[in-house]
């Protein structure tokens, strides 16, 4: 198989040190396993927004490095930023929470500095049929240095059940991105249900099966 070169003409203008690098090298790693394994790259699409962020999948620092510091949806309440001279009035949002109540069937966590888990987490949600969250903990040095916060705090999950809702509701809620707790890394909630694609086709199939019975009885009826 000939080398891919996961590469663009874009310039990466990320701050020496920044932890996207870290998560840009452990994505192009899954990426050439995936391949190497003979899933086709071209089926894999990469969607993301504007800013820093915007030449890699999404992360959560906790602060808008591009705009010098700005407050975010995940920066806990009272942070001080350049939009938040006197502290942010509202209360972070735990992703990992929202997106277990709306239905995602994988969700995990990582950090941008355990590349070996981050590899394997990113691996896992590609593979997964259905929607899948990665919260990956990226630290921005300049403006919101969690580096000491985190190594303090986070742990791997052991001896987890992923499949139980409950538990992964409770491990999620371990730590809400703004009152001081325990960090837990991995996989915490993984299960497999019908995707829209598969329902859409079984409904199809279902309809067309009765309306092939409704036509032979029309037929016999005449």
């Amino acid at each position: 198989m000939s080398e891919i070169n996961l590469n663009t003409c874009a310039e990466n203008t990320w701050c020496p040190g920044c932890g996207n690098f870290a998560i840009l090298t452990a994505f192009k790693a899954v990426l050439k396993s995936l391949a190497e394994e003979g899933v086709p790259i071209e089926n894999i699409v990469l969607v993301s927004g504007i800013g820093c962020h915007g030449k890699i999948v999404d992360y959560i620092n906790g602060v808008y490095g591009l705009t010098t510091g700005q407050c975010t949806p995940t920066s806990p309440q009272g942070y001080k930023g350049r939009s938040t001279p006197k502290g942010s009035l509202e209360y972070p949002l735990n992703p990992l929470e929202m997106m277990l109540s709306c239905g995602a069937t994988y969700l995990a966590r990582g950090t941008s500095h355990g590349m070996p888990l981050l590899k394997q987490l990113f691996k896992e949600a590609i593979l997964h049929k259905g929607f899948a969250l990665i919260d990956v903990l990226q630290v921005c040095f300049v403006y919101y240095n969690m580096y000491e916060y985190y190594a303090k705090r986070v742990y791997e999950l052991k001896d987890y059940d992923m499949a139980d809702f409950s538990a992964a509701h409770n491990k999620i809620r371990e730590w809400d991105y703004n009152q001081d707790g325990k960090i837990a890394l991995g996989t915490f909630y993984k299960t497999t249900k019908e995707s829209f694609d598969e329902y859409f086709k079984i409904k199809h199939e279902r309809m067309d099966r009765g309306l092939k019975i409704s036509q032979i009885l029309n037929r016999d009826m005449q």
